[in-house]
Parts: C-alpha cells; structure tokens; sequence
C-alpha cells in the first residue's frame, strides 16, 4: 500500500475523460493514452479528483482494521466529525462507546486536542500580533499546508506553528494508555478515524522533520457500518459512565467551518472553506490585499470536516446535528462543578522548523532557464485557441504549454492544432499533386514537340 500518497488511480476504471483534471487544484493530473495519470509531486490528496469522477477510478488508499491485530494495545483517536454521522437518539458518548467496541481498547477525543490549539493558538495570535507578516493561516488541514508549500511558499512563515489536534491527541493518548497498562509506547497503536485521505498521508508521509504520533488512519465510511450496528445494542446500555470526562463545545465545534476561528476570540477572522476559496483567500494574502484579518481558518472541504471525502452524512444535515453536539458539549460544561486533568490544556511548542517549500511547480531549477521556459510558454499560449476545452489531456492551455516546454507534451496534441496541422498536410499534398500534374503535362507537350 502507497505511503505517499493516499489518493490512487484504478487504470481498469478510467475511460480517459476530463473531470478530475478540470477539478485538481495543483493540475496534477493528465490524461495520457486514453487514461489519467497523477504527479506525485503536485497531488496534496485534497480527494477532490474522487468527489469528481463518475466512473469511480478515483479512490482513498486508507489502513484497514486489520492492522489492529498487530499491536497488543489499540486506541481510536475519534475525529469532531465523527459524531455528525449519526443522528439522533445517538449521543457523544454512545459514539464513543461504539466505536470502543469495534476493536479498540481505548477511545480518545481528537476535539480535546483541538481545545489544546485553540488556546495554544489564541495565545500565539496575542504575541504575535505586532509582527507585519500578514494574518496567521491555520495549520490544521493538512490539504491547505501542503497547497501553501507548492503554490504559495512565501505563506509558509504565517502558518500556526503547532502540531494538529489530531497529533496533540494522540502523544497524550500514547502517555496515558502506557500509563493505565504499563505497556511501553512503542506497543501501543493509535489509529484516527479520518474524515479524509490527506490525514493518511500526513501521517506516513509528515512534512519535513516531522514525525506522526500516529499509526494508522482509517476512513469514517470504513468505521461508520461498524460503529452503526454497535450503537443500537448501546442504547439501552449504560455506558456513557466510561466517557464523562469529554471534551467541551470549543473542541466539538472544529468539525465544522469556522469552529477554529470563533474561539479564538477575536472578530478579526476569517474562515473559508472549499479548495478554490481557499485558492482565492491566499492569493489576497500572498498579493497583500487582506489587511484587516489576523487569522485565517481555511479548509480544504466545502462545509470543513464535515465535508470530508470520507464521510457519510450529507454536510448540510451533518453540520445541523454538529450544532447540537455542541451545544449538548456547552450545556455539560456549565452543569459540571469539577475541573477535569483534560481542562487543563497543555502549552505546546513551536515547531522546530517551518516544512519547506514544493517546487513541483516550478518551470526548472536554473531560474535562468526557468524564465526562458516562461516566455516559451507565453508565446505557445498565444498560439494556442484558449478554449480551455481539455481535450488535449491537461486542463486549460497554459498548462498545455507549460508541458510542451518541459518536453512532456507537442503542440499538436491540442485538437485544434492537429486539424490546422492536417489542412495544412493536405493543401501541400494538393499543391504536390498539381505540380506533378503539370509536370506530367509539361513532359507531354515536350515529347509531342520533339515527334514534330
């Protein structure tokens, strides 16, 4: 199994048809020889390819919960959006108790440690509020790192400088299982239970100098029939008991789109969602245009985590079960007179070093020759018919032309060029014809000539 990348191609499936490139936002696929062909250098696993093929050729390579059987102490790190897949009489705890029942010895909250960046966040974004690098980009999509890294590099000094609350929740959840079993950490697998591909690759394949706390990540679509039929037999149980000390509303809240930022408290934010706003937001950024923002929460998936790929509820239905999740996370907190160890959130530490830029994109290495490359490319565009039609395989004809001077591409592999390339052919071969012919006919009146 691919630990590069978690988006994969079936070949068998693909018939060669233009929707995933017309829909991958870094232009990391083609269409080569009647089928797709991905760069493993451009894709950033944002599943928006698998959203867009109607032949099904587009999939998420996810761990499996065969994988379980490997380590003698397994714990499940549930995702926010975990909750939003089942409606009512289903409660927070009784999804966790279910999801504890499908292979898991223990089951730890990911929206503690979205608690834990949030206030970890909320002071960073006070201390730094002074420095004029621009509005502080949450880090926790790991689609929208990787987007910065390729196509907005000089981005990278805003992004918020700590691990995600998928990698916080899971170093406490490796203490605390050692802890409660005396089992040494590296016995103990903990396994995130994903609303999307690019946590998978963000675990097996961190940024630079990195290293996952995790283990493996399994799709919510691969859990959700499994925690489905568990959770009827729970609720007539009695189990919420092992779940009361849970997460508040704060971490709850980050399932959905703009539930990072509202707890930072500060009006100054702005929250956008879906890959193309995300695009458009960052591109303000990056051209100094957003000057009245101090923090930026952007998700890769329309409707945020609940938007995911991997999920199974409609997003508009999740994120109105989602509100009451939270609410139901508001209304305990205030009724609780106890301050759990879970209310006392850690300090994080910065990053040891930024993760460093993505160069997939560049025309070449010489920025010499890259320049060269450049006008070379402006000057085929110019040439070219601007219909953007796809039919060439890539998705528009800049990016056509940017494959023709790398040498990946000819000119005639536009539809429209290779008919203007065969009229051409044939006005010769028609102008060819004729002079033969007169030729002929030349010969024919010299021979009469000399008989005369």
């Amino acid at each position: 199994m691919s630990t590069r990348h978690s988006v994969k191609l079936n070949r068998e499936l693909c018939v060669g048809c233009t929707n995933c490139i017309k829909r991958c936002p870094t232009e990391a696929i083609r269409v080569r020889d009647g089928k797709a062909q991905i760069s493993d250098a451009r894709c950033i696993d944002c599943g928006e390819c698998i959203r867009a093929c109607p032949h099904h050729a587009k999939s998420a390579s996810m761990d499996s919960f065969e994988q379980l059987s490997a380590w003698p102490y397994k714990v499940a790190l549930a995702a926010p959006s975990l909750y939003a897949q089942f409606g009512p009489p289903a409660t927070r705890a009784k999804v966790l108790a279910a999801l504890s029942t499908i292979g898991f010895d223990a089951v730890s909250e990911v929206a503690w440690g979205a608690e834990v960046v949030t206030a970890n966040t909320a002071r960073y974004l006070r201390e730094s509020m002074d420095k004029a690098q621009g509005p502080l980009i949450s880090s926790a999509c790991p689609v929208v790192v990787r987007l910065i890294q390729m196509r907005y590099p000089n981005l990278l000094e805003n992004l918020v400088p700590f691990d995600s609350p998928m990698e916080v929740t899971a170093r406490q959840a490796r203490a605390d299982a050692s802890r409660r079993t005396g089992l040494p950490p590296e016995k103990i697998g903990i396994f995130f239970i994903s609303p999307c591909p690019a946590k998978r690759t963000a675990v097996h394949n961190p940024l630079a100098g990195m290293t996952s706390n995790v283990n493996g990540v399994i799709a919510i679509s691969d859990a959700y029939p499994l925690i489905l039929a568990n959770l009827e037999k729970i609720e007539s149980g009695k189990k919420d008991e092992k779940f009361e000390e849970m997460a508040g509303s704060v971490g709850v809240r980050w399932a959905y789109a703009g539930g990072e930022a509202i707890a930072l408290q500060t009006e100054r934010y702005l929250a956008v969602d879906g890959i193309n706003n995300v695009i458009a937001i960052l591109e303000e950024v990056e051209n100094e245009r957003l000057h009245d923002v101090d923090f930026i929460e952007a998700n890769s998936c329309v409707g945020g985590c609940i938007g995911g790929p991997l999920t199974v509820a409609n997003r508009f239905s999740a994120h109105a079960r989602q509100r009451a999740f939270v609410a139901a996370a508001a209304a305990a907190s205030e009724a609780s007179a106890t301050v759990s160890k879970k209310a006392q959130l850690p300090r994080l530490e910065p990053w040891a070093q930024l993760p460093g830029p993505n160069p997939a994109m560049q025309l070449d290495d010489d920025i010499i020759q890259a320049l060269q490359k450049y006008e070379h490319m402006k000057k085929i565009v110019a040439e070219l018919p601007g219909l953007d039609c796809g039919a060439c395989g890539a998705p528009d004809c800049e990016a056509l032309a940017e494959d023709i001077v790398k040498g990946e591409a000819v000119e005639t592999d536009c539809i429209f060029k290779l008919k203007e390339r065969i009229r051409s052919v044939a006005a010769q071969m028609v102008d060819l014809e004729h002079e033969m012919n007169r030729h002929v006919q030349q010969g024919g009146r010299d021979q009469d000539a000399a008989r005369q």
